[in-house]
């Protein structure tokens, strides 16, 4: 993706089965469940660079003995630093008595991250400030060991202000508005809740308060709790919690939208965001890790039981798309196919692009992400031109000659590494003039591989958002070959819809999809259709979110796919470049072909999952009518 923006954070949970000791003498190391958790949140780096965190819960640990740590830290490397510090506490016991690290008992006492459950968390901000207050997990503490909370997640909730509204109700005063603080304080709410009604129970049974605490831990409904807590969320979420005395969950959202995975054996229960991260860190097939059901929890109790549970009735699955075409890492088995599909798809169109002159054009991808879907469309090149020479060679018949059969054979599609990411330079400068010359630096080119006013050159690009990146640094790039046509290609469609559940992507006006529409609308006489929108999406504001309409469809309605992507090609071509420039979409039909079972379409389609979604998509709409810059969730 050329155009660089923040999405889903990755979540990771390691619950351990055995004792401490079981590992220390199976594994010859206390730090297993560590460097699990360091695999697993290593390997889902991709997910989050803003931050990371790490907490961790010992279970029957003695009253006055710290049995919850947490860990945080920003930035990239955020992931080392955590581990660099819990590493650090063990290196110092080998240093003063390296006996210590094969007791157990003594090591659950006295070193943190020794207890048998774990929670991890990589951050990418779509919402809210990069420092590390707003980092997960969070932690809500008590002294009693039932109402303490650990929670983290990969989500964003679209009716924030609904539910800090309920919070106010209950008599509460959360301390902002913001979606990881409200589910935070509503399943804390009903946490509560749980306790007091097992409490209760438990005293009209004459036990006394300690053991009244022993059997709120053994039979507290977790289910229960998120039942309750979760009614009226709107969003996409992967919502990770622990309690203080060792019960914890992963709960996924009716539509499926946030990805979710999970294996067990006789030693641990795992949970992440991608699957191919537990195939590796676990060394699993494929098929023994499992994809937790929209809608349900995996609950795992203190005394290692775990099972799904139905949480919330189960919507249409819509898992987001854009998991499958750039976020997710394509080692994993489906993904990796879905890639290929994505971009042999686009042969025809590619092909027709450049008047099926296989001689004369080279192609290339930007940025390495496309490989897969580039394997794809090289692959869908190589079988049509596999289809023209057996047809040229028939039509040769008897007749065949070594120089002709020469010639024919010799065409072949040119692939050719054309830009290459300079990681060493770093686009400090802020002022805009000067920051444009420097991102026209970011990418090295080869020179010499396309023939000067001859050639075609087809770039393959995972998807187009706002198109900047385009128009101000690569296609004055490339134009430096000497092209005669810059074909620009998209595995994924027209990005026409902002997103609310996890992509930074709020902001319509920012979209070039829109930008173009809205063009097109100006050059055809119908801008006064905006306005009309405009009171249309007014109108709904003070309704409830199921009754709303998303109106911005209206606007694409009066033009094909085509129309709108050949307004694009004219909207980004730079002024002063010598090529011809066109810009190729993935078609609705393609990705829904390439992707049968992961249809969650709404940035292309605008068909949102979530009654919120309409309410975001009006909003931004507004706020794109009124000359706001703002979020609109």
């Amino acid at each position: 993706m050329s155009d660089a923006i923040k999405h889903e954070c990755g979540i990771a949970m390691v619950r351990l089965l055995k004792p401490l000791d079981f590992y220390i003498k199976k594994y010859g190391t206390p730090l297993y469940g560590v460097n699990k958790m360091y695999l697993l949140m290593e390997k889902q780096h991709n997910r989050g660079q803003d931050g990371a965190g790490v907490a961790n819960i010992k279970f029957d640990v003695a009253p006055g003995t710290r049995y919850i740590s947490r860990n945080r830290a920003v930035g990239s490397g955020a992931i080392k630093e955590i581990f660099g510090k819990i590493n650090s506490k063990f290196e110092e016991v080998h240093k003063k008595n390296a006996d210590r690290l094969n007791d157990a008992v003594w090591l659950k006492k006295n070193v943190a991250y020794t207890g048998e459950l774990f929670l991890g968390h990589l951050r990418y901000g779509t919402y809210g400030g990069n420092t590390i207050e707003n980092c997960h997990p969070f932690l809500r503490q008590n002294n009693w060991m039932t109402r303490n909370l650990v929670v983290a997640g990969n989500f964003n909730l679209t009716n924030v202000d609904e539910l800090f509204n309920q919070l106010v109700e209950l008599g509460q005063h959360p301390k902002e508005k913001a979606d990881t603080v409200t589910v935070m304080e509503k399943i804390g709410h009903f946490l509560d809740e749980e306790n007091e009604r097992l409490f209760q129970q438990f005293k009209k049974e004459g036990l006394d308060n300690a053991e009244i605490s022993l059997q709120i831990a053994k039979h507290l409904d977790v289910a229960r709790i998120l039942r309750a807590a979760s009614k009226k969320w709107d969003g996409g979420y992967a919502m990770a919690g622990l309690f203080g005395h060792g019960d914890a969950f992963v709960l996924r959202d009716p539509s499926g939208i946030r990805p979710t995975y999970y294996y067990s054996d006789d030693e641990v229960v795992v949970v992440t965001s991608e699957r191919p991260v537990i195939q590796t860190a676990f060394n699993v097939p494929l098929e023994k890790v499992k994809e937790l059901t929209p809608g349900h929890a995996l609950i795992i109790k203190k005394d290692g039981t775990y099972g799904e549970h139905e949480i919330l009735a189960p919507l249409k699955k819509t898992p987001c798309s854009f998991e499958r075409i750039y976020f997710s890492r394509g080692s994993d088995a489906d993904i990796y196919r879905e890639r290929q599909k994505l971009g042999s798809q686009l042969t025809p169109a590619v092909l027709r692009s450049v008047d099926y002159d296989l001689k004369n054009t080279v192609f290339s991808y930007i940025p390495n992400t496309a490989e897969v879907a580039f394997g794809g469309l090289i692959e869908g090149l190589h079988h049509y031109n596999n289809t023209v020479k057996r047809h040229k060679i028939l039509q040769m018949g008897s007749k065949v000659s070594d120089p002709e059969l020469s010639e024919i054979l010799s065409v072949h599609p040119r692939i050719e590494k054309i830009a290459i990411k300079d990681a060493k330079l770093r686009t400090f400068i802020t002022q805009d003039a000067q920051r444009d010359d420097m991102v026209a630096h970011v990418y090295d080119t080869t020179y010499g591989v396309v023939k000067a006013g001859e050639d075609n050159l087809v770039v393959l690009d995972d998807s187009i958002v706002r198109g900047t990146t385009l128009k101000q640094s690569i296609l004055k790039i490339l134009d430096r070959l000497g092209p005669k046509k810059i074909v620009i290609v998209s595995s994924a469609p027209q990005i026409r819809y902002p997103d609310c559940y996890g992509i930074d992507m709020a902001k319509l006006g920012d979209f070039i999809a829109f930008q173009a529409a809205v063009q097109l609308l100006k050059d055809n006489f119908k801008e006064n259709l905006l306005d009309e929108l405009y009171e249309k999406a007014k109108a709904q504001e003070s309704l409830p979110k199921e009754e709303i309409v998303n109106v911005v469809k209206e606007i694409y309605e009066p033009f094909t796919a085509d129309q709108i992507s050949a307004k694009i090609s004219e909207l980004l071509r730079p002024e002063g470049i010598n090529a011809e420039v066109e810009i190729i979409y993935q078609t609705i039909e393609g990705l829904h072909n390439a992707c049968p079972n992961n249809q969650g379409d709404w940035y292309f389609t605008g068909n949102y999952p979530t009654p919120g979604g309409n309410k975001v998509v009006n909003k931004s709409f507004i706020n794109f009518m009124e000359g706001k810059n703002v979020r609109a969730y």
